[in-house]
């Protein structure tokens, strides 16, 4: 498995969180949404013209912005 960026990822694609490269406040509130390391996220969808980008987390759905998605290193399984 190769370490990417959740941005990357294709809707229906899922990953395992790897890493949260964000400054403290962003890192916690990702936190208290469910973000951990180990945590397994699918894609929903990509929004147009670089908007947010749609997840599951466990049982959440969650949009976050593409600068957000950006600092969120997932592991993606071997193609």
């Amino acid at each position: 498995m190769h370490t990417v960026k959740l941005s990357t990822l294709k809707p229906g694609e899922s990953a395992t969180i790897a890493a949260l490269n964000a400054e403290t406040d962003l890192y916690y509130r990702l936190a208290a949404m469910g973000f951990r390391v180990g945590k397994q996220i699918e894609i929903i969808r990509h929004a147009r013209f670089s908007g947010p980008v749609h997840v599951r987390i466990g049982t959440t759905e969650v949009m976050l912005r593409l600068t957000e998605a950006m600092k969120i290193d997932v592991m993606a399984p071997a193609q």
